[in-house]
């Protein structure tokens, strides 16, 4: 009998096996995907969010324990396990060795990615080559990988893993790690969460999905009706405001708009709607989602001016361009009236300061409502740009009760051999909000965590028997 048995396919799911497998246990991985879209939302990630005391490689200055828990503590608003958060911040600073093991290259922050330099590591190649590195080491060790095998349920027996099924087949194991990632792409889920709004409107069914199709939330959505402990809310998920040209699957990175902080942004009435300067952008990135979300239609553009360009990292469809304001709002089909009073209230509200993109600077506004705290320049140099925007979905925060074992929990007690990593437990550190490059910190050390830990519990197993 396979002594771990891994549910999904992504950089949790890989951890998980490496770790396992080098602790000696034999490991069985099933990913849900084909082959050529192996590694869930993990081939569309950039980097890692690193906690360091000093200057690194890839890394610049210091990034203490401190500062990534206070960052945390502030964009999830108090949502998290403290403990967790902790134990995964100080994970991230040790975490690198063992990576660049097995295969992952790192290269210092992209000159377009804002404010990343001193907190993040990038991956060389991104997310697909790490996840590659990962699925070559795992050859090599001798993990055994089946693909397309969504796994539909488990057998559980007063709280231990039994065996896992896809369709007809079974898969029994001493041990199992789940890491199939969220609900995201469960259009029917996101609907149920979201429900109707105010307006009449259902507003998932204009959420854009960023990460992968194969994320449908089956063995969530079996666990928690399996009567596993649960956490977090169904409508929390890290939420990006995207093209809104962006496909429905797999847009990834290139579809995101970085120049939020740089302009305005408006929605369908021609309104602004919040401070599009209220903090560094990797730390508010990941709200802008939710706020779009929660606008008519659940549409907005993201309007810049010529100042703005060289600034940020250009996303892969051209923005509607236009000589003039007036022009602008009409070519967006917005009403030209109420856009114009919008954009001459912001811009008569700027006050003068020192621009500076890199730091909290002096330019805000004055007397405006919504303010712009920061960044705060006036629209009015030529060619105007503006992108439409709409919610994309990476992954949902609502998942599995954990504690520092990784030991999945029925009724507050832990499994023996049920362990959960990755996306189907990242609710326990991620209650709200988003800092980029948390979610790959989380997934590498529970994934990690929940690997050795299976690997444990079957060595545990072997040895009951041999008693016996």
């Amino acid at each position: 009998m396979i002594d771990v048995l891994v549910a999904g396919g992504g950089n949790a799911a890989l951890c998980a096996a490496l770790m396992a497998r080098e602790a000696g246990a034999s490991v069985l991985l099933l990913e849900a995907s084909p082959r050529e879209w192996r590694g869930g939302n993990s081939q569309h990630t950039r980097n890692l969010r690193c906690m360091h005391d000093a200057p690194q490689d890839v890394l610049v200055d210091a990034y203490p324990e401190e500062e990534y828990w206070q960052d945390l503590l502030k964009v999830t608003g108090g949502a998290t396990d403290e403990k967790l958060a902790r134990l995964v911040i100080r994970a991230s600073s040790t975490c690198r060795p063992w990576m660049i093991s097995h295969g992952v290259h790192f290269q210092p922050s992209l000159s377009g990615a804002l404010h990343t330099a001193r907190t993040n590591a990038f991956f060389m190649g991104g997310g697909k080559a790490l996840v590659n590195a990962y699925y070559r080491s795992a050859g090599r060790l001798g993990v055994e990988v089946h693909y397309d095998t969504p796994i539909d349920r488990l057998e559980l027996r007063d709280g231990r893993f039994v065996a896992a099924l896809s369709g007809s087949r079974r898969f029994a194991a001493k041990t199992c790690v789940l890491a199939a990632g969220g609900f995201e792409s469960n259009r029917e889920w996101l609907r149920e969460a979201w429900g109707v709004n105010a307006r009449g409107e259902w507003p998932a069914d204009n959420f854009l999905i960023r990460g992968t199709r194969f994320n449908t939330g089956t063995l969530l959505r079996f666990m928690i009706d399996a009567g596993a402990d649960t956490i977090g809310d169904p409508t929390q998920a890290h939420m990006v405001a995207i093209d809104a040209r962006a496909p429905l699957y797999d847009g990834g990175i290139c579809t995101r708009i970085d120049c939020v902080s740089l302009g305005v942004v408006v929605n369908r009435d021609a309104e602004r709607f919040y401070d599009e300067g209220e903090d560094f952008w990797p730390k508010r990135y990941a709200i802008w989602g939710r706020l779009v979300a929660q606008q008519p239609g659940q549409i907005a553009y993201s309007i810049i001016d010529a100042k703005a360009v060289g600034r940020f990292m250009p996303p892969v469809f051209p923005g509607t361009t236009a000589q003039s304001l007036p022009e602008l709002a009409r070519a967006l089909a917005l009403d030209e009236r109420r856009f114009m009073q919008t954009l001459e209230a912001y811009n008569a509200a700027c006050r003068p300061g020192t621009f500076d993109h890199t730091a909290l600077d002096d330019c805000r506004t004055e007397g405006l409502t919504p303010s712009k705290t920061h960044w705060a320049l006036p629209i009015d140099t030529p060619p105007f740009c503006a992108y439409p925007v709409r919610p994309g979905v990476t992954f949902t925060y609502l998942g599995l009760k954990v504690d520092e074992t990784a030991a999945v929990r029925f009724s507050g007690k832990p499994s023996p051999n049920l362990f959960v990593a990755g996306e189907m437990m990242a609710g326990n550190v991620l209650g709200k909000g988003y800092t980029a490059g948390v979610g790959m910190s989380i997934g590498t050390a529970f994934g990690r965590i929940a690997g050795a830990q299976a690997a444990a519990a079957a060595r545990a197993i072997q040895r009951e028997t041999v008693d016996a």
